[in-house]
């Protein structure tokens, strides 16, 4: 059951970052993601549920994923859409984060959780939530650069 609810998270991942990835080349991401500083808010939302961190963004989200190793929501609002996973520990975040490197994309990581949104998207979440912007490497051929 646990490893299913992780494979079923991750079987999320190439949706939620096929539309993240758009115009980066292979100098922006690299193999260490890198980080930008905490918000303040960080404190009121380290370690959450999927709900709390939800209505911070003003979302109320459909629950797509209620496992022991994580939960994961979906919001959906006029401007964009994204998810929110939470984690019981920072083992399966840390899990969940290095199985999304395959995939590249940038998120938002918090204590125990992720969003994953636009990048465009990401700085205005963190300034309510808090946590770090991270870029994390994708495996396999780059977009090639636009000659127009």
């Amino acid at each position: 059951m646990r490893g299913a609810a992780l494979a079923a998270g991750l079987a999320f991942l190439p949706l939620l970052t096929a539309c993240s990835n758009g115009g980066e080349d292979g100098a922006a991401a690299s193999s260490k993601p890198p980080e930008i500083s905490d918000a303040p808010a960080a404190a009121v939302v380290a370690p959450a549920k999927v709900e709390v961190i939800a209505g911070l963004t003003g979302c109320k989200p459909k629950i797509r994923i209620d496992a022991d190793e994580l939960r994961q929501g979906l919001c959906h609002t006029e401007k964009v859409d994204y998810s929110i996973t939470t984690f019981p520990e920072e083992k399966y975040k840390d899990t969940w984060l290095e199985s999304a490197s395959i995939y590249g994309g940038t998120y938002l990581v918090g204590s125990r959780w992720v969003v994953a949104a636009k990048p465009e998207m990401l700085e205005g979440l963190r300034a309510k939530l808090g946590g770090n912007i991270q870029q994390l490497q994708g495996i396999g051929p780059k977009p090639a650069p636009s000659t127009s």
